[in-house]
């Protein structure tokens, strides 16, 4: 995502760099997923569909998951430390908030959803930082605004699909409340809604601010020509002046 905004994806380098991080966080996430299917097996066989993964239903053996944990961790953290160091660090960190998350912060409300943010948050620094790209503070906010969204939406879908015994599958259902979580959906969405459309404005508004400073040079570069601000229309010349001071606060 970061190499598709920051136009480097023209670059060999950067786009097999960017690859390599997709494939070494694929394979950290992989052994995530074990080690909380490994953990939860138990309550997953109250669940209409977890039941059936291959922990839960006995068709994979503790040993042999714990082995591919192993194989999958090494090979994405070479990966990662190849790509870059900072890459490697935030794979470890995206390691160990997860396997916090599983052992014990699953169990937090509301928290829960900020940690799977989070992870959500390390995946766009991997892709940006993590390769030597400057991640824009738009991709970030609504980047986390998204995850959000998406953490809430997945604690309200699992309360619905168990529905009288969410406590049985996850713990923490059992302190959300189907409006609490409703609430929270709307919020993160609108947020999102905003954090996009404030966007497209400050880029209209520096797009329209840079086309006025142009005019302004160019009559400024001819003989007799008055100042376009005190020239124009009124509305132009506070379109000139907001633009020039939000593209000075949002410059990157």
């Amino acid at each position: 995502m970061g190499a598709l905004f920051a136009n480097a994806w023209r670059q060999p380098h950067m786009t097999s760099r960017v690859l390599l991080t997709a494939v070494a966080f694929s394979l950290t996430a992989s052994g995530v997923y074990i080690i909380n299917d490994l953990i939860d097996r138990d309550q997953d066989l109250n669940h209409p569909r977890k039941k059936h993964r291959p922990l839960a239903a006995q068709t994979v053996s503790v040993g042999a998951a714990v082995s591919l944990l192993i194989a999958l961790w090494i090979v994405a953290f070479v990966i990662g430390y190849l790509v870059a160091p900072k890459v490697l660090v935030i794979l470890l960190a995206y390691a160990v908030i997860n396997i916090a998350y599983s052992v014990r912060l699953k169990h937090v409300v509301v928290l829960d959803v900020f940690i799977i943010a989070a992870g959500f948050m390390l995946r766009i620094l991997a892709g940006t930082i993590g390769v030597g790209i400057a991640p824009s503070q738009w991709l970030l906010l609504c980047g986390l605004m998204m995850a959000l969204f998406l953490g809430f939406a997945k604690r309200r879908a699992e309360l619905y699909a168990t529905t009288g015994d969410g406590a049985a599958h996850r713990k923490v259902l059992d302190h959300y409340q189907p409006v609490l979580l409703d609430k929270m959906i709307v919020v993160t969405a609108t947020c999102v809604i905003l954090v996009a459309n404030l966007h497209r404005a400050v880029c209209n508004l520096r797009y329209i601010s840079l086309h006025l400073f142009a005019a302004q040079a160019d009559r400024r570069r001819r003989p007799g020509a008055g100042d376009l601000s005190r020239s124009t229309h009124p509305v132009l010349a506070s379109w000139l002046a907001v633009g020039h001071t939000l593209a000075d606060l949002v410059r990157p």
